[in-house]
């Protein structure tokens, strides 16, 4: 007969595993959720990324540019007098002295003119001098009957005082000395306003005479100004220099101001060096600069710098501090490096295409292992064509990933194999 045999551990069945089991799996998965480290994480191989080194050193506070060679100044030749262009002298690329004449122009419309304004010069001549001698006349008339005057005055203070006499001893009447009286007097008074008419005369003539003389000079200074313009239809070089342009043609008509040509100055040269409006505020007249040429190295200074900016990019102008290359040549380029501040010891992280991923703000910084790279804030500060200023966030002999991260959908960690 069988015997039932009991068992020892009852609880110990399929439904207590399973409920065991299934237990230990939640919490672990809780432990993981609350507990556990939730960065995101991407693998990476590092043949396709660049791992550079944080380094103390010093920072050279400069910026490299493309400056193009131009001369010091360039005077422009603008028509004085329009006319047609009659003959070319000189061409372009040639080197003129001061004076040379470049262009003959024609303009028969001035010639007109010219002579219009000669002919009135020379009528206004002839009306003054004519109006000289009528004063002459006038005044000598008026001499002439002063003089006449005064020698009826004094024939008739004679007759006057002898009738005094006469009226005394009575051998004349009352009547006839009063008549001579009144002759005399009133001769006297004719005398005195001859006088008067004739100072004021002298007075008028003087003035009249020095309104006309000024009325000519005046007329002759226009008439110099206006045969001078005949000169201009002669275009002259105002300066030393090579004519760098000339517009005109023969046969072309030209008016007033209009632009026909530039004389380069090449006594000395400039530099014409076009930054970017990110260093506009940093960008001023007098930093200093240089470019290496041909085995030797050259100084230059910001003499002008121009705030418009066109196509993010502003101008300014540098010159020579030290001697010019030998060989220097208008549109040749020199790549130059300007100073923008004193260089200092600072923390520096190599440049890389990072920066255009993360504006700066952060790094992915390589742990001691070489096995993984966490994202790490950072501040970057000033910049040169080799390093960025580390302001915070990094020590000298960490490694950071320098390499663009756009393939990287910022996570947190990379896992380096």
């Amino acid at each position: 007969m069988d015997k039932v045999i009991e068992k020892k551990h009852k609880w110990l069945n399929k439904k207590t595993i399973w409920i065991t089991v299934g237990s230990v799996l939640i919490l672990l998965v809780a432990y993981n959720i609350f507990f556990g480290d939730k960065s995101s994480k991407l693998n990476v191989e590092k043949e396709k990324i660049t791992i550079e080194s944080i380094i103390e050193s010093e920072f050279k506070d400069y910026i490299p540019q493309i400056g193009t060679v131009e001369p010091i100044s360039t005077i422009f030749l603008d028509a004085i007098e329009g006319g047609r262009v009659e003959e070319i002298l000189i061409d372009e690329g040639t080197m003129v002295k001061k004076g040379d004449v470049i262009i003959r122009l024609s303009n028969t419309g001035l010639i007109l003119e010219i002579s219009n304004n000669e002919a009135m010069v020379s009528t206004s001549i002839n009306e003054f001098e004519n109006t000289k001698i009528q004063l002459e006349l006038q005044t000598i008339n008026r001499k002439q009957t002063l003089i006449e005057t005064e020698r009826q005055l004094k024939m008739q203070k004679r007759q006057y005082d002898y009738n005094m006499q006469m009226l005394a001893d009575e051998h004349i009447s009352k009547e006839v000395f009063d008549q001579s009286f009144e002759l005399y007097s009133a001769t006297k008074q004719q005398f005195n306003l001859f006088k008067e008419a004739l100072k004021s005369d002298s007075i008028y003539r003087k003035v009249r005479i020095k309104a006309m003389e000024a009325q000519i000079e005046g007329m002759q200074q226009n008439l110099k100004i206006t045969q001078g313009r005949m000169d201009n239809l002669n275009v002259k070089a105002p300066v030393n220099g090579e004519l760098a342009s000339l517009v005109p043609e023969i046969g072309q008509v030209i008016g007033y101001g209009f632009r026909i040509g530039a004389i380069n100055i090449l006594d000395n040269y400039k530099l014409r060096v076009e930054i970017d409006e990110h260093y506009i505020a940093r960008v001023r007249k007098g930093l200093p600069g240089s470019f290496d040429f041909a085995g030797s190295s050259y100084t230059l200074e910001i003499d002008k710098v121009y705030p418009e900016v066109n196509n993010g990019r502003f101008a300014v102008d540098m010159i020579f501090t030290s001697e010019k290359p030998s060989q220097i040549r208008i549109g040749q380029t020199f790549r130059v490096k300007i100073e923008l501040g004193e260089s200092k010891q600072a923390v520096l992280i190599p440049r890389g295409g990072f920066y255009q991923s993360t504006g700066g703000q952060w790094v992915y910084v390589v742990n001691e292992d070489g096995n993984l790279a966490v994202k790490r804030s950072i501040s970057i500060g000033r910049q040169n064509p080799r390093y960025y200023e580390v302001l915070e966030g990094l020590q000298p002999g960490e490694q950071v990933v320098v390499s663009s991260y756009d393939n990287f959908n910022d996570v947190d960690q990379l896992i380096l194999k």
